[in-house]
């Protein structure tokens, strides 16, 4: 089965304007995390799944000129231009990285693949509970994507009753009955408060300096050692976390999803 990273990334961002490329050393913030992504092993291609809104032809321009794969898609819509852009590449399991988590870890996107190759199961993601999904752990999902199979993803889509599906579309899978669905909980990323992901400006001025001290090939377990010893770093985004949470919950999608399987 054809396994793809695709990665959700636009530019008409209000808390960072055109996040995506921002610069993190001289290197615009997307292709650091396609390099990283490229690190990982059990994947076919990577493409990035931006917008056709106009705001996005800049993103466009550079993936262009770096020959990076990409797919413009559904503004509002994140779950269907995830299935369009799945559709036109012949993508069976995707790995589903968000752009804005650079530190997403190669290791994690293998196990993705290996869970959804090899057990009956149609959506994985990491989290802190085996129960009941967590959005607010940015450490874990700083660092473990998630991954969906087509077939999952036409299910949802079929099944969901809005076209807006920009904020929390994760939370269309973990609540739909419609799917098998798993969790994968590793122990050291449970219980630690630490935001790996950017969305305001603060947290670019931390991944400014995680990349400075680690470069660009580390993993999630030299990110904690590095805290561990500097833990001052945290100091950087945590006065922005209450906010993340609050702008999270009043633009959070309806999730409501007909009951029968389409």
């Amino acid at each position: 089965m054809n396994s793809d990273i695709l990665i959700l990334a636009r530019l008409d961002n209000r808390r960072l304007p055109s996040k995506h490329l921002q610069l993190i050393g001289d290197t615009p913030m997307i292709l650091k995390l396609v390099k990283r992504l490229s690190m990982a092993k059990k994947f076919r291609k990577i493409i990035v799944c931006t917008t056709t809104d106009h705001s996005d032809d800049q993103l466009v321009e550079i993936l262009e000129k770096e020959s990076i794969l990409y797919f413009r898609g559904d503004v509002n819509d994140t779950i269907k231009r995830l299935l369009d852009a799945a559709n036109h590449f012949g993508t069976d399991l995707i790995v589903n990285v968000e752009g804005d988590k650079i530190y997403t870890d190669p290791l994690f996107i293998d196990k993705i693949v290996d869970e959804l190759q090899n057990n009956h199961v149609d959506f994985v993601i990491g989290n802190d509970s085996p129960n009941e999904f967590n959005p607010f752990n940015h450490l874990i999902h700083g660092v473990i994507p998630a991954g969906i199979r087509k077939t999952c993803l036409e299910k949802v889509y079929n099944s969901k009753i809005t076209n807006n599906t920009d904020t929390g579309y994760h939370e269309f899978f973990t609540k739909s009955d419609l799917i098998s669905k798993k969790y994968i909980i590793i122990d050291e990323l449970s219980k630690k408060d630490i935001r790996l992901t950017v969305d305001y400006p603060e947290d670019l001025e931390l991944a400014k300096k995680i990349f400075q001290e680690l470069g660009d090939h580390f993993h999630y377990y030299d990110i904690l050692e590095l805290i561990k010893k500097n833990p001052m770093l945290l100091k950087i985004t945590q006065k922005i976390i209450d906010d993340w949470k609050i702008n999270y919950e009043k633009n959070i999608c309806d999730f409501s999803l007909n009951d029968v399987n389409p």
